[in-house]
């Protein structure tokens, strides 16, 4: 017969509790307190003794994995890719494990981006103090001074970075398909400026401070016995607390506070202020827009505070399965006039890539991306997304309308 962890652990807990329910009406007391003690642990994370410490590498190299030649990450020894389930049965050790070096690939991006695709990290808020958080995006050099084009890429939502489209694809796929890296470089090499927004950088945390509450006993006139007394009342009672906390959380955590950076709290913020601080100050004649999921919500919420300006400078929006909603985010008729001309949404489907795909809301063409899995979208559409700007390009120095939804109808007579 097998015992859990667990059940070893409390059997001492239920034994005294039978041994005091054949006592007296005296023993109720503490009766009461033992199941107190009972209903704050947490079986599962009672589980988190067995846990190794929660204690990582800080690079790659630490954790023996590098990319190989095809921007694919691989265990230096055996060649293998990257396993999650590195201890059985432990999840969040796991997942933590996970997280950790996640934060070692955001880092390497940055890396890649400054070095393999030479864009210059410029801090915001340009006006920040010394003290104060800050964030930071990505630019080429040419981003304000190129008069002819200039690129801005926004991400999605959750961990991502800027230069990312997807972490699970840079761990488990590789580089060009989870990160902006071949939009950059291509771009680049078709004359545009660059602008790498980089919009879930909202705040920083900082471990919170320990605020030390004075007791009573020390504050007042009360006789040194009687204070004595408290004092001892309140070490047990702390001793207690302690005991319980060392069972409910016995890898507790450091309790972090989070300071928000000026005008970039979240990433609706960040791209106004990207755009009033950079975008709309630069030279460019046409301004291309690819935001992906989230990112496709914050453009439309710069269209509904910026919407002339945006109008007069933005030519065309590539969005990849996009989770506006002009409904929900009362953008107005314009602006939803303008997106229908000027916007394509790249969607997740099993149909082949630029397919029409029929949409309920009236705003843009939606075509397939040639993937129903939400993070390969963007780079999916990469090819078409091009093709799409430069058609734009030209029927606007042409004063005509790009043709938007031409892809669905051209794949079928290529295939008669």
């Amino acid at each position: 017969m097998s015992i859990s962890l667990s059940s070893l652990i409390l059997l001492p807990v239920w034994i005294s509790m039978a041994q005091i329910q054949q006592g007296g009406p005296d023993e109720k007391e503490k009766t009461t307190a033992l199941k107190d003690l009972l209903s704050r642990i947490d079986l599962d994370e009672l589980m988190k003794k067995d846990e190794p410490p929660l204690d990582f590498p800080d690079t790659l190299e630490g954790f023996e994995y590098a990319f190989n030649e095809k921007g694919q990450l691989r265990h230096i020894k055996t060649g293998e890719p990257f396993v999650f389930n590195y201890q059985e049965d432990l999840h969040r050790w796991n997942q933590k494990r996970y997280e950790a070096l996640g934060e070692i690939i955001t880092k390497y991006v940055y890396e890649l981006l400054e070095k393999d695709c030479n864009l210059k990290k410029i801090s915001i808020p340009v006006d920040a103090t010394e003290s104060e958080p800050k964030s930071f995006i990505f630019m080429s050099e040419d981003a304000l001074t190129n008069p002819q084009k200039l690129m801005v890429l926004i991400h999605g939502s959750g961990v991502v970075r800027a230069g990312q489209w997807a972490r699970r694809l840079i761990i488990n796929e590789d580089l060009d398909s989870g990160t902006q890296i071949p939009f950059i470089k291509r771009a680049m090499d078709e004359g545009y400026g660059v602008i790498v927004l980089n919009p879930n950088e909202n705040y920083i945390e900082v471990e919170k401070p320990k605020i030390h509450v004075q007791s009573s006993s020390e504050s007042s006139d009360e006789p040194a016995e009687k204070r004595e007394r408290k004092d001892k009342v309140s070490k047990e009672t702390k001793k207690r607390r302690d005991f319980y906390e060392k069972y409910r959380n016995p890898q507790r955590e450091k309790e972090m506070m989070q300071l928000y950076i000026r005008e970039n709290g979240s990433p609706e913020e960040h791209a106004v202020y990207v755009w009033d601080h950079f975008i709309a100050q630069s030279a460019a004649e046409n301004v291309f827009f690819v935001a992906h999921s989230y990112g496709g919500l914050a453009f439309v919420e710069l269209m509904i505070q910026r919407e002339a300006d945006v109008k007069s400078k933005v030519t065309a929006v590539a969005l990849t399965d996009s989770v506006h909603n002009v409904w929900h985010q009362e953008a107005g008729k314009t602006i939803r006039e303008w997106m229908r001309e000027n916007c394509c949404n790249w969607v997740s489907s099993s149909e082949p890539l630029d397919t029409s795909v029929e949409s309920m809301l009236p705003d843009c063409p939606r075509v397939s991306a040639g993937t129903d899995r939400h993070e390969l979208t963007s780079w999916k559409s990469f090819p078409s997304i091009f093709k799409f700007f430069t058609e734009a390009s030209e029927a606007k120095t042409s004063s005509l309308k790009p043709a938007l939804t031409r892809r669905s109808h051209r794949i079928k007579h290529e295939e008669l």
